[in-house]
């Protein structure tokens, strides 16, 4: 009969685990997403830009993803003691390595989002000819 110590039990854990778990966790965080493509489509950037361009982001929010995002070494912090201070937020050579990811989960998201909405669509004329007529003529 073999007994475990805590240790085996973590490294039989962790042997089982996904490796992608950490960085999908991550990037599921509310607006984690959304921050990273900004920053990779638009450069670096200041606070009031990025919150300008994440809509309905409040800025409690966007500075404690940033932070988390920064501890992650994803995004730099570049700060200049100016008055009032300028702070620019970029992404790092690590949170680069994400572009070829996010491009092709972008596709992804724009194929499904395409072949969900034609469903609907053909639910639509299943159920309501004159409707689907009417949305085929609008378009």
């Amino acid at each position: 009969m073999s007994t475990s110590t805590p240790a085996t039990a973590a490294q039989a854990k962790e042997s089982v685990s996904c490796p992608m778990d950490f960085i999908l966790r991550m990037l599921m965080g509310p607006w984690t997403t959304y921050i990273l493509y900004n920053l990779r489509t638009h450069g670096p950037q200041r606070f009031g830009e990025l919150k300008r361009r994440v809509s309905g982001i409040s800025a409690k929010m966007l500075t404690e993803r940033l932070r988390t995002l920064e501890g992650a070494a994803l995004v730099k912090r570049d700060y200049e003691a100016t008055i009032p201070p300028k702070v620019t937020y970029s992404l790092t050579k690590r949170g680069g390595e994400l572009d070829e990811v996010m491009d092709r989960l972008a596709e992804i998201a724009i194929r499904w989002e395409a072949e969900d909405a034609a469903k609907r669509n053909g639910r639509l004329i299943e159920k309501s000819p004159e409707k689907a007529a009417a949305l085929q003529a609008a378009e």
